[in-house]
This record gives C-alpha cells, structure tokens and sequence, in this order.
C-alpha cells in the first residue's frame, strides 16, 4: 500500500497568490472586453453571484467589472439574451452560469418538478396554469400581468403576487428561464424557445457533477477545501472527498497545509502553486458578492479579513457601514468602503473610510490612499455609465 504524500506547507501569502491568479485578480484584463468577456469570465468562475441591493451598482455587474475594466452592463445583455452563453439558476445563491453548465443543473431542475419547491408550496396548478398560458404566448414579464388577486406575504422575501410565484416556480423546474434583465425586471421565456432546442441536454449523473464541483473550484480557487468547494452544499461533501482522495492517489492533486487552517485539509493541482507575486499597483473595490469575499471563514483565513456584511445590521451596531465594499491593493485588503451611488447629482458619496489590515498602518499611507481614490475616480465613472 502507497503511502499519502506529505502536505506541502503554504504560508498565507503563498495560498492569497494562489487564489488571486485563480481569481484572475493579479491581471489588469484577463478576459478582455465585450460580450465575449462576459461569457468567459462566468465560464472560468463558475458563477457570478445576483442581489437586489443598489445602493451601488448591483453585484453580478459589479463582480464583472473587477475583472473586466471596460466592462459595460449591455455586455451581461448581449452574452444572456443574444448570444445565450449564459444563463440564470441557482448555486449557493441565484447566479449567472455559463450556458455550457446547463446538464449539471438539470437534475435539481428534475427533481423540483418532481417534488414541488419548498418556497413555493403555496402555488396552485391554477396559477401554474395561467402563467403557462401566458409564457406560450409569448416572453413576459411580471409587469405584463395585470389581474392578480393579491395575497399576503408566507414570508419576507415572497411575492404577493400569485403569478410571480407560479413563474418563479417554472424557472426552478426549468420551464422557463430568464432571457432578459432590466435593472431586476425579469423577462420569462420557455426555456427551450430560448435556446432554440428541440429536446432538453442530456442531464449529468451524479458522478460527472461531483467532477464538475470539483473542477470548478479547482479553476476558480486553486486551493480548494471541502468547505470551499461545497459552499452550502454539505450533501456533495462525501462524493467530493471520495474523488479527491483518488487524485491524490494518480498525482493529479497535492495535499496542502495553510499557516493558522488547523486540521482543515486543503488540495490544489501541482502547477496551480507555481506562481509569482502580484502587483502592489494593483487596486479592486470588491462587492461583498464576490467569489473572493463570499466565503468568510476562507476569506479570513487566507487574506486575514473579516468582512461585516452589515446592510441588515441596526445603524447604531454598524462598525463598517452599511454596504461597505472590501479594498483589495496588491494581495492584501487594506479598506473597507462604505459608498453610495447619488445617481439624481451624479456623484459617488463616501459614507465611512475604514482602514483595515496593512491599511492600519501608517507607514505609506498617503501613496496607498492615493492609489485607492486613483480607481475610485474609475468606479465612479462605472457607476454612473449607462
């Protein structure tokens, strides 16, 4: 019997170098520009998480942006309702996913056609009916649906309206899909119309999704734990570990230790750790939406920050701000930003500075302060584009 290699030991800046290339975070553009850029960015992370708040820009189009400095919001449009390289479900959160994914989703898509969805208990065939009947008609939107009978509110994120319910269903089984935003006005389309199939994708068994769930943290993280690569998915822990314990067997991935992980086991693919350092000039306003800070228990132990998500926090208890946006120089977070888009004056607003990290320190302060207002004059400019 083969004995298990020994972990190779990364301090905390080895592992941030790591994920910051896996991230695409260490390049200026490493995607491009236009639609195409879109798609693949969203192809190579694997999702890009979507939030109702706007207190910014949103975070699908804002997580884009990080990534791709000319970045448009007609781009996202092109690439989901054009050139259908994307597409709407649920990961950990809704998501945009890349259209080439879709056999991985189809099963969750199966199975809530099968067994109803819990959010949507409440929604009857009579409903299901006319927004099926309304769908086939043509593409529509929740605005187009005007004699709903409201209901009240099962709970705080649930629609009054009995038809919203029945098309947020239909997307769920993968009837139909979203084929176009305005700001966070869907447009619902028979998922078939909309990519002008005449039969459904093969759907993947269970061990091709455990390859994919693996592989796609693998691409987008580069040090992956089971924690990471399951996030919120804590029933495809045991196939994943299966599959990881036989590439360590072939090779294929190497055991890791991370300064300050404890007993949490971490992997990465052997020419995922031959990297070099990134660029101090580097600097990312983040949403706290991003793959990098979505994660907060990694986020901590890797970059050594602890983001507050605080927009549900009472004002008084706020310590960053309401929407405060992690300050990334280099490889290190260095500000927490609490901003506000003043879209009737034209202006971003700075509600609170925080510094945090190395940012703590006074020493090269001013440089790293005017480095970080250098790319809060382009954000500003981003936010209001359009």
């Amino acid at each position: 019997m083969s004995r298990a290699p020994k972990p190779l030991p990364l301090t905390t800046t080895q592992a941030r170098q790591v994920w910051l290339h896996a991230q695409r975070l260490d390049a200026r553009a490493p995607f491009g520009e236009g639609a195409q850029a879109v798609a693949d960015a969203i192809a190579h992370l694997g999702y890009v998480q979507i939030d109702t708040i706007n207190v910014i820009e949103r975070s699908h189009h804002h997580i884009l942006f990080s990534r791709i400095p000319s970045y448009r919001r007609a781009d996202l449009r092109h690439a989901q309702t054009n050139d259908r390289s994307v597409f709407e479900y649920w990961t950990h959160a809704l998501s945009y996913v890349p259209a080439s994914d879709f056999r991985f989703f189809l099963p969750a898509m199966r199975e809530h056609r099968r067994e109803g969805h819990k959010w949507f208990a409440s929604v009857t065939p009579a409903d299901m009916r006319k927004v099926m009947r309304l769908v086939r008609a043509g593409p529509l939107t929740i605005r187009d649906i005007e004699d709903d009978v409201l209901t009240e509110k099962e709970h705080l994120w649930q629609s009054r309206k009995p038809s919203k319910r029945a098309l947020q269903l239909a997307f769920y089984t993968g009837v139909v899909t979203v084929s176009e935003r305005q700001g966070m006005l869907k447009t619902y389309e028979l998922m078939m119309r909309h990519f002008g199939w005449d039969t459904l994708p093969k759907p993947a068994p269970a061990k091709e999704i455990t390859t994919y769930l693996l592989d796609r943290a693998l691409r987008s993280q580069g040090v992956v734990s089971l924690d990471s690569i399951c996030h919120l998915d804590a029933p495809s822990k045991k196939p994943v570990a299966g599959l990881i314990a036989a590439r360590v067997r072939r090779g294929e991935l190497v055991p890791v230790t991370i300064d300050g992980a404890g007993k949490q086991e971490h992997w990465a693919r052997p020419s995922a750790l031959e990297l070099g350092e990134v660029s101090p000039d580097l600097v990312h306003i983040l949403s706290p939406f991003d793959p990098l800070i979505i994660q907060r228990k990694r986020t901590n132990l890797i970059l050594g920050y602890n983001h507050l998500f605080e927009a549900y926090v009472p004002k008084a208890k706020r310590k960053l701000g309401y929407f405060a946006l992690p300050v990334l120089v280099g490889d290190e977070i260095v500000a927490a930003l609490d901003l506000k888009t003043d879209r009737q004056s034209k202006k971003l607003l700075m509600q609170k500075w925080t510094w945090v990290g190395q940012g703590k320190k006074t020493a090269g302060r001013k440089e790293l302060k005017q480095k970080i207002e250098g790319e809060l004059d382009r954000f500003e400019r981003f936010q209001l584009a359009e």
